[in-house]
This record gives C-alpha cells, sequence and structure tokens, in this order.
C-alpha cells in the first residue's frame, strides 16, 4: 500500500483546557458547581487535576519527547481577571511562562481564550445571558493578547459555543444547570457578539494574528433512512447545532432562529482558520416527546464499537464533516479529537483510523493544517470528573505520576515521521445504518 504522509509543516500535537489540567482554579462557575453534591460523577472536583499549573514544564519536555511540535490550551479567565476590570500580573507572567516554555521546545502554541469556565463576578452579572458579558470577554481578549501575542501566532476565542448553550442551558446539567431553550439561543447570540468584538479588536492592534472558534461539529443521521420524519429532524439538529453559527459567521450577521432570540452583527470574515473538535455521529428519530430536543430522540446503533461513554467510533464521520467544511475556504486545524478508553484497548484503531480519514481529506483537497488530539494526560473531563480517561498518558490524579499508553507511543510514531505507519489499514467508507435502538442522552 502507499504510504499516508502529511504535508510538509502539519502541526500534530495534543489538546488541553486550564480547568481540567491546572487545579487550584477556585473562582469561576465550575468550581462552585462542583461543590453540590451529586453534580460531578463520584463527587470528584477538579482540584488537584494534574497539577498543570506547576508542572507545566516537565509536562511539555514529555510531550515533546514524544515528537509533538504543537500544544493547544486556554488561559484561565478567573486568574487573569478575579474581578471586574482588574488584570493579575502574576498570571499574566505565568500564562507567559508557560506559552514561553512550548517556544522553548520548538512547539507551537494554539491559545484559546475561553474554555468553558466563567470567573464568578461574570455569573453574577448574569452569565452569558446578558448582554454586556460579550464586552466583558472582548476587554479580557484585548488585554491578553496586547500583554501574550509575541509568543503565539493562533488564537481560539471561544470553544465549542453550541456545547456551552446546550449543556447549560438546554441539558441543564453543566452550569447553570437550566432547561431553557429560548436561553440557549440567547447565550449562543452573546457568545457571537463576543466573538466578533474580541475578533476586531485583536485584529485592529495584531493584525499578524491567527484567531478563530473552536467548533464541535457532529454528525447527525436519521435512524431509520426509509422515515421521512427521522430525516426531518436529523436535518434540523444539523441545522441548529452543526449549522446555525457556522452560517452566521459567514455572513457576519445572525441567522434563523437565533434572530428570534437578539441582535447581534460582526465582520463578514472573522475567522482566519476553522477549529473543528470532531468525536462522534448520533442517530436520531422522530419521537413528539422530545419537543425540547427538536423532537428527536438519540438512539445507539448496535453492533459498534463504543467509548467508555458509549459514544460510536464513526471515523467516517471526520471525513464528512471535513469535506463538508471545505466550503468554508479556510484552512481547518482540527483542534480536539479523541476517545474515553480507560484500557487503551480502542485508542489505537481510534488514532489509525480518524487520522487516516483526516490523510483521506486532505487528499481530497481539504486544507488541513494539523492534529491536536484530545488529550495528552487523563484529566477532570467536567460533569464525568476523573472517571473518563481521553489521555494518551495516563495521570493519576492522588500519585500524580504520569504513565505513557501504549496508543500514546503509537501517536509518537505517527507525530515523527509525519505519515501512518506503512502496516495501517485506513478506513473503508461506512456503510449506512438500518435498525438502530436504545435511547441516549449524550451530547
Amino acid at each position: 500500500m502507499s504510504t499516508a504522509r502529511f504535508p510538509e509543516g502539519f502541526l500534530w500535537g495534543t489538546a488541553t483546557a486550564a480547568h481540567q489540567v491546572e487545579g487550584g482554579n477556585h473562582a469561576n462557575d465550575w468550581w462552585a458547581w462542583e461543590q453540590v453534591p451529586g453534580r460531578i460523577k463520584n463527587g470528584d472536583r477538579s482540584d488537584p487535576a494534574c497539577e498543570h499549573y506547576e508542572r507545566f514544564a516537565s509536562d511539555f519536555d514529555l510531550l515533546r519527547s514524544l515528537h509533538q511540535n504543537a500544544h493547544r490550551l486556554s488561559l484561565e479567565w478567573s486568574r487573569i481577571e478575579p474581578v471586574p476590570g482588574e488584570f493579575s500580573a502574576t498570571a499574566l507572567t505565568h500564562y507567559r511562562d508557560v506559552l514561553q516554555a512550548l517556544r522553548d521546545r520548538g512547539m507551537e502554541p494554539l491559545v484559546t481564550l475561553h474554555h468553558f469556565t466563567n470567573p464568578t463576578w461574570i455569573v453574577a452579572a448574569g452569565g452569558w445571558e446578558a448582554a454586556e458579558t460579550a464586552e466583558y470577554f472582548a476587554r479580557f481578549a484585548e488585554r491578553v493578547t496586547d500583554e501574550l501575542a509575541g509568543l503565539a501566532k493562533f488564537w481560539i476565542t471561544i470553544n465549542e459555543p453550541t456545547v456551552v448553550a446546550y449543556q447549560g442551558y438546554v441539558h441543564g446539567d453543566w452550569p447553570p444547570g437550566k432547561r431553557d431553550f429560548g436561553a440557549a439561543l440567547r447565550v449562543v447570540v452573546t457568545l457571537l457578539r463576543g466573538h466578533w468584538l474580541a475578533y476586531e479588536r485583536m485584529k485592529r492592534r495584531h493584525p499578524e494574528l491567527q484567531i478563530g472558534l473552536a467548533h464541535h461539529l457532529r454528525i447527525f443521521d436519521p435512524a431509520r433512512w426509509f422515515a421521512p420524519q427521522d430525516r426531518a429532524v436529523a436535518t434540523a439538529f444539523n441545522r441548529v447545532f452543526n449549522q446555525t453559527v457556522l452560517r452566521s459567521l459567514r455572513k457576519g450577521r445572525l441567522v434563523f432562529p437565533l434572530t428570534r432570540n437578539g441582535i447581534a452583527s460582526g465582520p463578514p470574515q472573522s475567522q482566519d482558520f476553522i477549529g473543528l473538535n470532531y468525536y462522534t455521529r448520533e442517530l436520531v428519530k422522530f419521537n413528539h416527546r422530545y419537543g425540547a430536543e427538536l423532537f428527536g430522540q438519540r438512539v445507539l446503533v448496535e453492533p459498534a464499537l463504543r467509548s467508555d461513554l458509549t459514544w460510536e467510533l464513526y471515523p467516517e464521520g471526520l471525513y464528512r464533516t471535513l469535506m463538508a467544511l471545505r466550503a468554508e475556504q479556510l484552512p481547518i486545524y482540527v483542534t480536539e479529537n479523541g476517545i474515553a478508553d480507560r484500557d487503551d484497548a480502542l485508542r489505537p484503531e481510534f488514532l489509525l483510523t480518524h487520522i487516516g480519514a483526516m490523510h483521506r481529506a486532505i487528499q481530497a483537497g481539504v486544507p488541513v493544517r494539523g492534529y491536536l488530539h484530545w488529550t495528552c494526560f487523563d484529566n477532570f473531563e467536567w460533569a464525568e470528573g476523573y472517571s473518563a480517561k481521553f489521555g494518551l498518558i495516563a495521570c493519576d490524579p492522588v500519585t500524580q505520576e504520569r504513565r505513557v499508553r501504549p496508543s500514546g507511543r503509537l501517536y509518537a510514531e505517527i507525530c515523527g515521521t509525519n505519515q501512518l505507519p506503512a502496516t495501517a489499514e485506513l478506513p473503508p467508507k461506512a456503510a449506512q445504518p438500518s435498525e438502530r435502538a436504545g435511547p441516549t442522552d449524550r451530547r
């Protein structure tokens, strides 16, 4: 077989979020959320996480030894601006040291400004339901890039705006724990306004920066291809969850249904690249009892390979999503892609098939420039606590021992050679589903 080699200069690395790895973040909404019994699996809390706030240098040494040349990370807003308008010199110096440590090791930083957590003072002011939060976020983005722009070229304003809205305001198992579809749409409007304001200010002051968002895009297929109702529900899910934000950004103005929940506009060009977070697909069937979720019941396909969180391994979905994103005519970075797999039994196959699917898309002309696997270390996985093991490297939150898994060694080989192993079998095009069974409420 021919070698699946990637373009020269391709970025290979891993992705993290500050709250999930740093430890010691006690001034944001997630820390407050974690204190209420029953909200986090096993009663876990995000402190100590991976103690990455102190261990970042040795952690980066380990990642570099595994041939990674890039790393995606986030900056904790509540550390940098603990009270309104007051920016911590200590926190900014710390993150300057973090970015410099990556630079010193020849690793390209991709910096995320908002990865799910909000300072408690933002929550007290109304959170993302309050229009003023967009201005607060833009002020934060402007100040941070004034301080750190010289150390990082790639900046992600907001991670997964639709997930912020869905998990916190529709499903209700993340802060602030609401179940209000109208509020979710208002939150997306404010998030978009915040991105637009931040993009304009960052570009005005630092035009050399490359700025984008990280979009969580998920394949939604009808559970029964022969059923018009299921096809309609799948189309609605794709439109609302995947396309609404992309179309609004492309047009520089809100599109339906966001137009019913606010007014906002921005520059027609407010992404210099697309950040893609892809994990799985979901199959949906019409069910009139699921009105709050567009009358779509999510169902499982059997048999199928599944992660510890029951997510289907569906590499063809990464290919399909990348092919669809080609229409955006922007460089693409896979900013997250990974699997919860405690035993590391499926992760090697996951890596080979998903990276193989990405290679197929590149061969078809999709401008993919990098791949950031989620994640390097087992960490605090939000409502799942420490139970969901996404790491290429096992990390014990008690002993803080790091242990490279076999999948981490495999990924190191891919990173070091810039190609898939010659013996790897690339994924064939997947067949379409037939019958499905078993409800699931995974996002």
